[in-house]
């Protein structure tokens, strides 16, 4: 793999020439930006290291594998921030109060885990909480679908409220699904193929007994992240949620191997902070 570049910008700025593209950089586990035109949305943020102390000395220490791509202080024109679930690896009590020092976003979380989202420094004033099947557009046209998340199962809490969501973003002329973290569900992919998903972001770093039986669910492995690109008319995939923690990782030139065969989706192991262009369907 290429050697990522640190740091990154933190305005995020589209690669010259592609300033009305949309734009993808990956920011490590499951997190991701997303720049179009003057929109700036980052996905499950997890900048910080406040796990590896929480977990030192512990069966699964959550040491870094490399340090975050850009500090969350420096961020600036951020305009959306979306936690699919409460774990704090997409939900990050290190990055959050400080995502808000040069920029004013609003935070979107599962209407479930909103107490938690205001515990770890969102404003009240700026949260928006979503369950499954609602959707809201922000004021700079960005249309975000909330869907049900299984990590590993199908979780509501006491009001029947999913606790892990999936969001399908409509940004520019793109539609990503970005399942949070995951394993198949029965209706799954009925409830993706609905919304015309141009490109997926899933994590395949797998499950096992091990680690669910340690506090660490898991999510899709790789061949079952190609079958729901398959089953749901998703064009695209994108591989993700390996290469931070030791113990919850894959091995990218493993993934590439597996993935080289497959022909009939366009696939991508994307490297840290270096940024990608997707398109729409109709581009």
């Amino acid at each position: 793999m290429t050697p990522a570049r640190f740091p990154l910008d933190p305005r995020f700025p589209a690669p010259a020439g592609q300033e009305d593209a949309v734009v993808l950089w990956w920011l490590g586990q499951a997190g991701f930006a997303i720049r179009s035109g003057d929109e700036l949305l980052f996905i499950d943020p997890y900048l910080s290291d406040v796990l590896a102390d929480k977990y030192r000395g512990r069966i699964f220490p959550h040491s870094r594998m490399h340090p975050s791509p850009v500090n969350p202080s420096d961020v600036t024109g951020l305009s959306l921030v979306l936690c699919t679930h409460g774990h704090t690896d997409h939900m990050d009590l290190g990055s959050i109060p400080y995502l808000q020092s040069a920029s004013d976003p609003l935070f979107v979380v599962p209407r479930s885990e909103a107490v938690k989202g205001v515990a770890r420094g969102i404003p009240a004033q700026r949260l928006l909480g979503l369950d499954a099947g609602e959707s809201f557009r922000s004021r700079g046209g960005i249309t975000v679908t909330a869907v049900p998340a299984a990590h590993e199962e199908l979780t509501a809490d006491d009001h029947a409220q999913n606790l892990f969501l999936g969001y399908v973003i409509e940004v520019g002329s793109v539609r990503i699904y970005h399942s949070g973290d995951c394993a198949p569900y029965p209706g799954q992919a009925d409830i993706v193929r609905a919304l015309n998903v141009d490109v997926a972001l899933l994590p395949v770093n797998g499950r096992d007994p091990h680690r669910r039986d340690h506090g660490v669910p898991g999510n899709f492995t790789l061949e079952e992240a190609v079958a729901l690109c398959r089953d749901a008319g998703i064009p695209s995939l994108v591989c993700h949620h390996w290469g931070l923690f030791e113990f919850n990782s894959a091995d990218p030139v493993d993934l590439a191997q597996r993935l080289s065969d497959v022909d009939d989706i366009a696939w991508r192991i994307p490297e840290l902070g270096v940024p990608f262009i997707t398109v729409g369907a109709s581009a």
